[in-house]
């Protein structure tokens, strides 16, 4: 096991994103709980012309900065603000993907901005680990992806395709029953979302740690790359950008010359290099926030540095972390302390 994808949208919140992004189209911000507070009046977004992807005023980290600044902690505040202004990922939820997508895509139309969806509901996702789920089968994963079409609409929107998805059948992850299953499901989700007027899809690819691209390419040719705007690199994962570049670099030149983007979230001070090599990729410890969000990049095949997975969430219960998902704020306060300027 390589990774894993600790940032998905449980389904018991879904119904509170969907609320959460009602809000903001009337203007208002949620409130309630420990979480209280208007962060809606202290977030705002970011630069157009190098960071084009909506931040979420109402997101969790902004609700967390919310509360650090109502109760006086002003240092844990000034440290979480690092996340909460930045754009990050919205995971659509298994339950209300229409509703889902179309709130964030029209608070990030109305805000002129492109929202940032992660698609991540495949059958049999993850191998059982982490974040073992997924939709129930192949008719159950369709209608969700119609739903998200549905919900996105002609709003301007860039998806990251289900992570680890291609990856899982290459390394031997996903067992063989599942594999031609997969392999159509993901080829229809990309030719799905590409008949959407202003929707740019990035099929996921793995990481530069996990092998070679010589192992990738084919199964992404048979995934459906060729119909896609390009791929994804490093999501929920560690390593550095300039690695991630060079990987990238390599795989593109397998798949057509196909652009790229790569999950700069955590990835500030490299890979964990301690500990059970199995499980370096859960929660590492010493890890930074990585470059911010942005399409200004080091790179022409390089469309752009994400926020893919959510800092401060969970990669899972290993090393006193929370399920998969969950805000960790012990995490989320040592990723923000140890990043650079």
């Amino acid at each position: 096991m390589y990774d894993s994808r600790g940032a998905r949208a449980s389904a018991r919140a879904s119904a509170a994103v969907v609320l959460g992004a009602a809000l903001l189209l009337a203007g208002c911000s949620s409130g309630g709980g420990d979480d209280s507070g208007d962060p809606g009046a202290r977030i705002t977004q970011q630069p157009k012309a190098a960071d084009p992807f909506w931040v979420n005023p109402d997101g969790t980290a902004a609700r967390r900065l919310a509360a650090y600044e109502k109760s006086g902690k002003k240092t844990e505040a000034a440290q979480i603000r690092k996340i909460a202004e930045q754009p990050v990922g919205e995971w659509i939820g298994p339950e209300n993907p229409e509703q889902e997508a179309r709130g964030f895509t029209e608070a990030a139309a109305n805000s002129d901005r492109t929202a940032l969806l992660v698609l991540y509901n495949i059958p049999h996702r993850d191998c059982g680990q982490y974040s073992e789920g997924g939709a129930a089968d192949g008719n159950a994963y369709r209608a969700w992806i119609d739903g998200v079409a549905r919900g996105i609409g002609d709003r301007p929107a860039i998806v990251v395709l289900e992570p680890d998805a291609v990856l899982h059948l290459v390394d031997g992850c996903t067992p063989d029953r599942f594999h031609e299953e997969r392999y159509d499901l993901l080829k229809g989700a990309v030719a799905k979302l590409k008949s959407l007027k202003n929707t740019k899809v990035y099929l996921d690819a793995g990481n530069a740690g996990w092998g070679h691209p010589d192992q990738i390419f084919q199964p992404l040719e048979q995934a459906g790359i060729d119909q896609a705007d390009g791929f994804s690199v490093n999501v929920s994962n560690f390593y550095s950008t300039q690695d991630s570049i060079a990987y990238g670099k390599q795989l593109s030149a397998k798949v057509g010359g196909k652009h790229f983007v790569i999950d700069t979230s955590r990835n500030g001070n490299g890979p964990y290099t301690g500990g059970d090599p199995a499980q370096r990729w859960c929660n590492p410890p010493g890890r930074a926030l990585g470059e911010t969000p942005t399409t200004k990049t080091a790179d022409p095949l390089v469309d752009a540095y994400l926020w893919v997975k959510r800092p401060g969430e969970s990669d899972g219960t290993c090393k006193g972390g929370p399920k998969a998902g969950d805000w960790w704020a012990t995490y989320a306060l040592e990723l923000a302390k140890n990043s650079r300027p």
